[in-house]
């Protein structure tokens, strides 16, 4: 993406036009973002603290929020289960269907 883009693109969730994130190590760090509801991990970080700050811009400030993943190698299934030990979270696999309630309010 050119500068232009990604400055747009920032401006629009500080003012709150968009809710869903496809996260990668750029806005990994050093932003807050209110009111995303969704990060989409495309492909997956190298380690569980990565993968912990991308996420955590889901459901920040009061809000519900979801992490989707893409675990695609064993790499990717590793850091998954090095998340999971970490944070003691359950990790489930994505169902068919969503509930919204789970991340909207």
């Amino acid at each position: 993406m050119k500068q232009e883009q990604r400055i747009d693109q920032y401006k629009s969730f500080k003012k709150f036009g968009s809710r869903i994130m496809v996260s990668t190590n750029m806005y990994g760090r050093g932003v807050d973002f209110e009111r995303v509801n969704v990060v989409f991990n495309y492909d997956m970080p190298s380690n569980e603290i990565t993968y912990l700050h991308r996420v955590g811009r889901a459901g920040r400030f009061g809000t519900k929020g979801i992490a989707i993943s893409f675990v695609s190698t064993d790499e990717d299934k590793e850091v998954m289960e090095k998340v999971r030990k970490q944070f003691i979270v359950k990790l489930p696999e994505l169902p068919d269907e969503l509930d919204c309630s789970t991340y909207m309010t």
